[in-house]
């Protein structure tokens, strides 16, 4: 049985790859640490407990960080809804959170499974910044790091220069890549053009009548309408999910190396922006791995098994 630990921000596409892993029968979700980002950490709690309550599981819940390290928050309602959940506010779960800190828990979740655990972040990497610098020997204990953040290709969708979840905590990021994490970054930019779901592959998920699918189209109907409007694109995008897809079978990555990458944390226009060295230009030890392509029909025929 695989052992995962999930940092999220939960909110629509969060959800979906809550999901994916609660659905998936040999992963066993140790725990959910939910920091601030595309709401605030109480919505997102409250996002996750419902998700892991529609998955008929008791997986516990934690608070983490309700702020970034060094800046104010800014929530990402334009995108998901006042809720995160595409306005479909739904109530609360019976499902209560766990009492002990996010970072706390996570700490000792990996020093009991050191070596064994697989870390999937779908959002700032607040919780994970502050983790390493409470206990830095977890960086070497843990298997994997799977973060949904970043654009290596550096086409941001937050400003020009720098995707949302590294924009948010900037300072968090570059703790994280600097730490001896491994880490394989899988940009925004995975999500896009091809990887949307079409309107007709929105119709046949549809056509499966699970609650599971309907949650997925429903709770993203927000981001989907500001997805094509704002961004342009073809339908639904869902970069969190295909992160998910990735850790749950990296062979759906087909081509990543390993940089030396940067977060910029002062520059007026590029903050929060990754800073892939993929010609070696700095002479610098490469610190994480970057995903650069993924299978994008076997990441769609993942989320589709799942959702059944």
């Amino acid at each position: 049985m695989r052992k995962f630990w999930i940092d999220t921000d939960t909110a629509s596409d969060d959800a979906v790859a809550i999901l994916m892993a609660l659905r998936t029968t040999d992963v066993d979700v140790l725990g959910i640490s939910v920091v601030a980002g595309n709401v605030p950490a109480e919505q997102g709690a409250k996002n996750a407990c419902y998700t892991v309550e529609l998955c008929g599981k008791k997986t516990p819940v934690y608070m983490g960080a309700t702020h970034p390290l060094l800046r104010e928050p800014e929530w990402a309602y334009f995108f998901h809804g006042e809720d995160g959940m595409g306005n479909m506010h739904y109530p609360d779960a019976s499902l209560t959170l766990a009492k002990e800190n996010a970072i706390i828990a996570f700490i000792e979740a990996v020093r009991a499974h050191a070596g064994d655990i697989n870390l999937v972040t779908l959002g700032p990497l607040t919780n994970i910044a502050l983790a390493l610098r409470i206990a830095p020997d977890i960086a070497k204990k843990i298997s994997m790091c799977y973060t949904m953040g970043g654009a290596a290709v550096t086409l941001g969708n937050v400003s020009p220069a720098a995707e949302y979840n590294i924009y948010i905590d900037p300072e968090a990021a570059k703790i994280v890549f600097h730490s001896g994490i491994p880490l394989l970054m899988v940009g925004w930019e995975h999500c896009m053009g091809d990887a949307n779901f079409s309107a007709n592959e929105m119709e046949m998920m549809r056509s499966f009548k699970t609650k599971y699918a309907d949650f997925t189209l429903d709770c993203n109907a927000t981001a989907i309408e500001t997805n094509k409007n704002w961004l342009g694109e073809p339908g639904l995008a869902l970069p969190d999910p295909v992160t998910m897809a990735v850790a749950l079978d990296p062979s759906i990555c087909t081509e990543r190396g390993s940089y030396y990458v940067d977060v910029e944390t002062v520059g007026e226009a590029t903050r929060g922006m990754t800073v892939v060295d993929k010609l070696g230009v700095t002479n610098k030890p490469a610190n994480i791995e970057v995903c650069w392509k993924i299978d994008i029909q076997a990441w769609k025929n993942l989320l589709y098994e799942r959702i059944q």
